[in-house]
């Protein structure tokens, strides 16, 4: 094998990224692999790099996309801008392996998002405050859409989910879920919102993947919402790791 790609992170037992690149790889007559690299915690990376010598590149994701990077020699402007980096480039000199860290999630977002967008979703709320949430924030920005954070902890700013009255469901009609809540295996979860609140005004998207249809997509649905998963984020965020790794940027 000559080269190899992987994904850095803790758990990954809901991810399908090791699948869709093998695949791609065998289809495309591609001389890779993919594989999981599981660290609970992000201090092993240098171990990692050492160990793997034919790596070429790392998607990241929960828990270390903020985390990762004092570990990263470069970063792309959008991924310094957004403070979070989901794919590293490794290119390897005789000093050692070089890497760079870019953000691929505002692509998969933004182009995965829009053709949803109706005229009257120019506010919206961004569950969670991790590093995928800054990335949404940004792709937001970049389509026009004011935002505000919903956390569980009180902070300055930021709005917290008992916060969120009829009122401001009204106002805010884009609904992100940035957080883990109802990813596999804990699918019966969901973020505390007063979904009740909801109409077929309201877009909510999801992050999560796994399952198709997450409980927060199924309260949503229930009350008119449209609905998306972040599969098509996923693919469009693989796409553009492949140009990241290979110098198209």
């Amino acid at each position: 094998m000559n080269c190899e790609y992987g994904l850095l992170g803790y758990p990954l037992g809901h991810s399908f990224s090791r699948a869709y690149f093998n695949r791609k790889f065998a289809s495309e007559g591609i001389d890779a692999e993919y594989l999981n690299f599981e660290l609970p915690d992000v201090d092993g990376l240098p171990q990692l790099l050492a160990e793997h010598p034919r790596l070429r590149g790392l998607n990241v994701t929960i828990p270390h996309k903020q985390a990762v990077i004092p570990f990263l020699d470069e970063l792309s402007d959008e991924a310094r801008a957004i403070g979070a980096v989901n794919v590293i480039r490794i290119n390897h000199t005789p000093d050692g392996p070089h890497l760079k860290g870019f953000n691929s999630d505002v692509i998969g977002f933004v182009n995965s998002i829009r053709p949803l967008l109706q005229p009257h979703h120019r506010r919206a709320l961004v569950l969670g405050t991790g590093g995928a949430s800054k990335a949404i924030c940004r792709g937001l920005e970049t389509m026009g859409i004011e935002w505000r954070y919903v956390s569980r902890t009180p902070r300055e700013g930021i709005l917290t989910y008992s916060s969120l009255t009829p009122a401001v469901m009204a106002e805010y009609t884009v609904i992100v879920n940035c957080t883990p809540l109802g990813m596999f295996p804990r699918t019966d979860s969901s973020p505390e919102l007063p979904y009740a609140a909801l109409s077929e005004r309201h877009l909510l998207y999801d992050l999560v993947y796994n399952p198709d249809i997450t409980q927060f997509m199924r309260q949503g649905r229930r009350f008119g919402a449209t609905v998306k998963n972040g599969l098509e984020m996923l693919h469009l965020q693989a796409l553009a790791s492949w140009d990241f790794w290979n110098g198209k940027e």
